[in-house]
């Protein structure tokens, strides 16, 4: 029996899971139109490689990767390409972004796809390069390239793989839905990512309030024979962060601002083992995926197996939203999701929920109070920071304290702003210390990277002169020489043959 440790910290908000009926999957209607944008991913985005008119089927390129931390985006279904613009995004600015779209036919034809059933024969390399290709990222919220967490190199030798099926903020059940309805294929996936990374060893950690999920991955381990782990351990928020979850099953801490593979270990979402799954045995990119539609909002709150692109207020619609005064969907969780200001907008790859709650389930918070200091939200953070120092820092902008107080080990999770008896926003704060912080560190790099061309460019300008100037010396040293060989003063020989010059003019008639 493996020993489960503590973290610090933490919180138990009502989960409100089984209102989204956990374990039941349904297929969303293909919608009329679909939005993919260019990124959907942490990163660079990919590039539009489709023309406006162009007909495309299920499973095509439609945008390719620029560089490492970039993924390709590929059609949900068949249909034709009608604009490749701006349009709006969820994000809780509102932001725009160049997104395809696809006008979906109906038909829902595919392209051939072709997987590999030895995938044990071939090479790490190799399958990354299919991970890549299918357009993979993390599916548990940051959206990090997948084939770019796996490609650690030789350097950090690998010794787990933890599947992290904690799925702990309130509402979403998504990957416990995932967990019962497709846990060999998750079994499976594991295995592949394992033999990518060189891990010896596969834990797969789930919180104890998905009994379902648990048997059914348990029995889907034990049928594959493999050394599979599959670790239990008591229902706490925010238990499924990357770090925490890896100190409750190992007891060990990622240092501070440094990954998993630090320590060994490689961590991914029970979606993105699956997709590697589909990448590598069927050929398949990623193109769907699981998300929950909850909220009391709701007539018929569940999950559902949905094409990415596909218009959020289409899913709700489907759900049956009944719109009530001062609505809100949320995209995400409670905890840490946030208000989608256009029901346009499209799902992506790191969209795992939508909520949809009514104002007596889920009130707006009142107008903040000033902070009483009663410590509450140090007691509750899970990375064992200030949250009430940093909230004055970072009202103060002072940079240089927020980085000192770590700042970045900040997950976000809210539990602070949860227990904060003044109802202070303190994860807005955060959010915003970290994005001016990034802007500062951008801002620093160009004006490093302009003091460096403006430097190499008068060294490179001052090394033309100085050329210039030997030249001039070695051709004044070469004449003066000629001159001492010859005996004679050069400038005198230079009038002399002047003089000569002009007398042999004034001969001719």
């Amino acid at each position: 029996m493996r020993a489960i440790h503590d973290i610090h910290g933490g919180i138990h908000p009502p989960d409100r899971k089984s209102l989204s009926r956990p374990g039941e999957l349904r297929d969303a209607a293909i919608p009329r139109t679909l939005m993919l944008p260019v990124r959907q991913h942490l990163g660079v985005p990919a590039k539009a490689v489709v023309a406006v008119g162009e007909s495309v089927l299920g499973g095509q390129l439609m945008a390719e990767a620029q560089g490492a931390m970039s993924v390709p985006v590929h059609a949900p279904t068949s249909g034709r390409v009608i604009d490749v613009a701006p349009y709006p995004l969820a994000h809780a600015s509102g932001l725009q972004d160049i997104c395809i779209v696809l006008e979906t036919d109906g038909k829902d034809e595919w392209r051939l796809m072709s997987g590999v059933t030895n995938w044990r024969e071939l090479s790490p390399e190799a399958l990354i390069e299919r991970i890549r290709d299918a357009g993979i990222a993390g599916m548990g919220g940051a959206g990090f390239p997948t084939a770019v967490k796996l490609n650690l190199g030789p350097a950090r030798p690998i010794e787990t793989l933890l599947v992290n099926g904690t799925e702990c903020e309130p509402y979403i059940t998504a990957d416990d839905t995932l967990m019962q309805c497709q846990a060999a294929a998750l079994i499976e996936g594991a295995q592949i990512l394992a033999h990518v990374v060189g891990a010896g060893h596969i834990l797969i950690g789930i919180e104890d309030n998905k009994p379902e999920a648990i048997a059914r991955v348990e029995a889907a381990a034990l049928e594959a024979g493999a050394n599979i782990e599959v670790a239990t351990f008591p229902t706490k928020y925010p238990s499924g962060g990357e770090k925490q979850i890896i100190e409750i099953l190992t007891g060990q801490q990622v240092p501070s601002g440094g990954i998993p593979a630090d320590i060994g270990l490689v961590c991914v979402n029970p979606g993105t083992a699956v997709a590697a799954r589909q990448a590598i045995c069927e050929g398949r990119p990623l193109t769907h995926r699981i998300v929950t539609l909850t909220g009391e909002a709701l007539a018929r709150p569940g999950n559902v197996m949905a094409c990415l692109g596909t218009p959020i207020e289409d899913l709700l619609v489907e759900a049956g939203l009944t719109l009530g005064a001062e609505q809100r969907i949320i995209h995400g969780g409670p905890m840490m999701g946030f208000a989608v200001s256009d029901l346009s907008a499209p799902i992506t790859k790191i969209t795992n929920c939508l909520l949809a709650p009514t104002l007596s389930e889920l009130p707006l918070p009142g107008p903040a109070k000033p902070c009483i200091r009663c410590g509450h939200c140090a007691e509750a953070c899970p990375a064992s920071l200030l949250p009430q120092q940093l909230y004055w820092y970072a009202r103060a902008k002072d940079q240089e304290q927020l980085t000192e107080h770590r700042l970045f080990d900040c997950i976000e999770c809210g539990a602070c702003a949860y227990v904060c008896p003044s109802q202070i926003p303190l994860v807005q704060y955060y959010r915003a210390a970290k994005g001016q912080i990034r802007d500062s560190e951008q801002e620093r790099k160009r004006s490093d990277n302009s003091r460096d061309r403006f430097e190499a460019r008068q060294a490179r300008l001052d090394a033309e002169h100085a050329a210039r100037e030997a030249k001039r010396a070695a051709r004044k040293a070469a004449a003066e020489s000629k001159a001492d060989e010859e005996g004679a003063d050069p400038i005198q020989a230079a009038i002399e043959r002047a003089k000569a010059r002009k007398a042999e003019q004034d001969k001719t008639p």
